[in-house]
């Protein structure tokens, strides 16, 4: 699956998801639940996983934590807050050149309409 095409299904899962729960819970709750809406899909979704960041030549086994990676391509950051920040995208695009993957999902499920708290953000795609 392209990068595209995979972002089609997280996003579908994020509307399913939020549909069914609706906004406010606790980030950790919707990540818990679109990884597993995730692999009733038939998609490889690792949680929280560590990616190591180089810096002056050293290597850091842990510069930041990534929400979820779909497919070993796609990075989903996830929030659940009344607004998103600038800050949250280019943290985002940071994620992605740090972990040299071309698309991030930035989603927001305290949105009131989750079309509103999906963001895509791209790094040389």
């Amino acid at each position: 699956m392209t990068e595209n095409e995979i972002a089609k299904e997280i996003v579908d899962a994020a509307y399913h998801v939020h549909r069914k729960l609706g906004p406010g819970l606790l980030e950790s709750v919707y990540e818990v639940i679109l990884a597993h809406e995730l692999k009733k899909r038939g998609m490889k979704v690792e949680r929280q996983v560590p990616v190591a960041i180089v810096f002056d030549g050293i290597k850091f086994d842990e510069g930041f934590r990534a929400d979820l990676i779909v497919e070993n391509k796609v990075i989903v950051e996830l929030k659940s807050v009344e607004k998103i920040l600038p800050v949250h995208k280019k943290q985002l695009l940071t994620y992605l050149r740090l972990a040299d993957k071309k698309l991030g999902l930035l989603i927001n499920f305290g949105s009131e309409l989750i079309r509103d708290g999906i963001s895509r953000v791209v790094n040389g795609l």
